[in-house]
């Protein structure tokens, strides 16, 4: 999957968490990312011909059970990478979710639980 992609996912999973209820608009995702709303559209038709999302026709957008399991597997990286950065090394918080946003998509899942793991622990020391 491409980043843009593996990002519109973690973009609907993290706005049904804010909004507390599945199915987010195309409006507030575009807002999110900073994108216009055609972008979005585009992208949701992809994302709905592989699988990953479901929508009525000018309704909400929903994530399958396939796109629930990718969106989380990347907000996962995201939240660990941007721990790590912030916490173990000191990067500011803004500067930190920048950089976790672009390692996410490339990083490899052996570094990633390795990672993972090191920032579980360095957090159980109270950092």
């Amino acid at each position: 999957m491409l980043r843009a992609g593996e990002d519109y996912l973690e973009t609907v999973l993290q706005l049904e968490k804010a909004q507390n209820r599945a199915g987010v608009r195309i409006t507030d995702i575009a807002k999110k990312l900073g994108v216009t709303k055609p972008s979005v559209i585009r992208a949701m038709k992809q994302l709905n011909a592989d699988g990953y999302v479901e929508q009525e026709s000018y309704g909400d957008i929903y994530l399958t059970e396939k796109g629930r399991m990718k969106a989380s597997q990347v907000y996962h990286r995201h939240s660990v990478l941007t721990r790590f950065f912030r916490d173990v090394l000191g990067v500011a918080s803004e500067q930190a979710e920048k950089d976790a946003c672009l390692i996410e998509h490339y990083i490899s899942a052996e570094s990633m639980e390795k990672l993972s793991a090191f920032v579980d622990a360095e957090a159980g020391e109270d950092l």
